[in-house]
């Protein structure tokens, strides 16, 4: 009878130390925000294979484009579309062009972009997607290179299109386009098969993500930087790109790789379970 108070303090004193809005970093706020609005695992691997299936038919495409430009570098309809996108040079449209490429332009800012959000992933408790992202981007862009030196076709010329950014090194295919399908189509990917609901960040990713992977296309042939076709193939080789390291992070993500709950964690869903009146698996047997 004696023990009673006790063990009624012990049971009492748990919440106190886990909830408590006022010690609540900002952090911990971050990492309860992606927890709540995570999706069940079996519909994030439903969605994922969706994602995969339709990036997979990319792979033909590209190998046929890549073998047909390297045959025939200079395209009628390259040189008619590009004319076609240079028709209107009003000054705001050609900024708005200008501003889309930036990031792609300048290498720091582009790899210190990726960076921060990797940081900002391992931070948000998102470890293997962090991890993802880099190998992603990096690998990418190696990938760019790469098939740039055996296709080796010549950048737009200046005496059949405008050149209103000149970029050095072979045109195809477009490394911008490849570079941000890498990084903003992982991240609307993540947007859409890892979170639910309507919560403004979520909209905020997708819309951010989906307006730079639809523009950096046409802002790279109104600029002169590329055929149409360079900005063709750099989406098909980046979106198989893409399905390759997606598929990698659901197998890891499978088998709970990187995604395993850690000590330091356990107070921040604990409450959680506590709130939904489940018991959690980590509480210790004073406690049952």
């Amino acid at each position: 009878m004696a023990e009673r108070p006790s063990q009624t303090r012990r049971q009492g004193e748990a919440p106190q130390a886990i909830s408590g809005s006022e010690e609540e970093t900002p952090l911990q706020e971050m990492q309860r925000e992606i927890q709540r609005e995570r999706l069940p695992w079996y519909r994030t691997l439903h969605r994922g294979q969706l994602l995969l299936a339709l990036y997979t038919l990319l792979l033909g495409l590209f190998a046929l484009l890549a073998w047909w430009v390297h045959a025939h570098p200079v395209l009628t309809i390259d040189v008619a579309i590009t004319r076609e996108f240079q028709e209107e040079q009003s000054p705001w449209l050609r900024t708005l062009m200008l501003a889309i490429s930036f990031i792609g332009s300048v290498p720091l800012l582009a790899a210190g972009l990726v960076l921060v959000t990797a940081i900002l992933l391992w931070l948000g408790r998102l470890r293997l997607e962090a991890l993802i992202l880099l190998g992603n981007c990096l690998s990418s862009e190696l990938l760019n290179r790469t098939i740039k030196l055996l296709v080796a076709r010549p950048r737009p010329s200046p005496t059949l299109v405008e050149v209103l950014q000149a970029a050095s090194g072979a045109s195809f295919p477009s490394g911008h386009v490849m570079a941000y399908v890498a990084y903003w189509g992982l991240l609307f990917s993540y947007g859409l098969i890892l979170f639910q609901g309507r919560s403004w960040w979520r909209i905020l990713l997708l819309l951010l993500s989906g307006f730079f992977i639809v523009m950096v296309g046409p802002s790279r042939i109104y600029l002169g930087d590329h055929w149409a076709s360079d900005v063709l193939g750099g989406y098909l080789l980046g979106g198989v790109w893409l399905s390759l390291w997606l598929l990698l992070y659901l197998r890891l993500r499978e088998r709970g790789l990187l995604t395993r709950v850690s000590a330091h964690e356990k107070p921040v869903l604990q409450e959680e379970v506590a709130e939904s009146g489940s018991s959690a698996p980590w509480r210790s047997r004073d406690q049952s």
